[in-house]
């Protein structure tokens, strides 16, 4: 289907998403006919609103990554306090759902320690003291032939220390270059496609974090490329990877550029940093923040008619541009990459994100998008 198509498509998915929810809840007896994947960090245990596992709506999820321990270069995993949380393993397994453990850094050094099998062990024991169910790997970014090659080793070896793990890494929207992809999927359950960040303190021009599809009027098309978009990324690793193996991100954050009035605007000169960063005038912001500000307080919400994503302007005179998902957005991309592209599922940064205190909309629409198409 051409671009054109899209936003009559869309406008289908509108009525849809109005009718799905009863659907939805139908099918909450059955198992999810494709993978909603969750990462969850132990600090949001902390935040206001608190987000632990007694927020957590399992029904609605397939797998949980759980974040916050980190390694170090002779293979041993720090543990921050309050990480371990019992009622979380314990309410996703009566639930059905999976916990795998979220280990994020630079691999790297693990090549010149020589510590990447005491790294496995370490995790085995960790994952069978605490009863979880698997490895997510999140490597940002692998940036050479050794790096490549690492990464291979490593899953190769977590996949042999424990045939039954669930394991699967986390690879960028912009391209598979630091990862063998075909290597690595025949040891991995599946990829985890970061597809946003296409936007932030890095980007001089005020672009969109998470297209579905890629505005031509972008300035700046090589920020993200070749996967700028869902439907790049998925043209992308489908070169590669078996659809099934393959889950479409999708933030639930956004960024605030507060010194950018329109979409696609440039970062005034003045508010340059020497690397060229828009850095000290842009900041991260949750869909909760977001939601608040809904065509009030001085702001008007607008919908890229091409990228299918929302956006926020300021309408008081002041600058202020912020590009984020909303439950219509997220809806789209899920049963896009879901239904129309044959990918094995979704996931999310972070579940905590679109929490209110009292509802997650996005979290919702990721769940009515995934039963909807079954």
């Amino acid at each position: 289907m051409g671009s054109r198509g899209w936003l009559s498509s869309l406008l289908v998915l509108i009525a849809m998403l109005c009718v799905s929810f009863a659907g939805a809840q139908e099918a909450n007896s059955q198992r999810l006919p494709k993978r909603i994947v969750g990462d969850y960090g132990y600090w949001s245990k902390s935040q206001t609103p608190p987000y632990s596992a007694a927020q957590i709506p399992f029904r609605e999820l397939t797998h949980i990554n759980h974040s916050g321990v980190s390694f170090n270069a002779d293979g041993s995993l720090s543990v921050p306090d309050g990480f371990i949380e019992p009622e979380l393993n314990d309410g996703a397994h009566a639930a059905g759902v999976k916990v795998l453990l979220l280990l994020g850094g630079d691999f790297a050094g693990l090549e010149t320690s020589g510590a990447v099998q005491t790294l496995v062990d370490n995790i085995a024991a960790f994952e069978n003291q605490y009863q979880y169910d698997g490895v997510d790997i999140d490597w940002e970014y692998p940036a050479s032939t050794q790096d490549r090659q690492l990464l291979v080793q490593l899953m190769n070896q977590l996949r042999k220390s424990n045939p039954d793990y669930v394991l699967s890494i986390d690879v960028p929207p912009w391209g598979g270059d630091g990862y063998n992809l075909k290597r690595l999927s025949l040891s991995l359950d599946y990829f985890n496609i970061m597809m946003y960040d296409c936007a932030g303190p890095w980007t001089a021009y005020g672009q969109l974090n998470s297209p579905i599809f890629w505005d031509p009027n972008d300035p700046a098309p090589f920020e993200c490329e070749p996967g700028g978009s869902a439907q790049e990324a998925a043209d992308y690793f489908l070169q590669s990877v078996p659809g099934k193996q393959l889950n479409m991100g999708t933030p639930f954050y956004g960024y605030y550029y507060k010194n950018i009035n329109q979409l696609f605007g440039l970062c005034p000169n003045a508010a340059f940093t020497k690397d060229g960063e828009c850095d000290h005038e842009v900041r991260t912001v949750n869909y909760t923040w977001v939601k608040k500000r809904f065509n009030k307080k001085a702001w008007q919400t607008y919908r890229d008619p091409i990228a299918l994503v929302p956006y926020m302007l300021r309408t008081d005179g002041s600058d202020g541009y912020v590009t984020y998902d909303d439950a219509l957005s997220t809806y789209f991309r899920v049963w896009y990459s879901d239904w129309d592209r044959g990918l094995g599922g979704t996931f999310m940064w972070s579940l905590d994100e679109d929490y209110d205190g009292l509802s997650q909309d996005l979290l919702d629409a990721m769940y009515q998008a995934t039963v909807v198409g079954h």
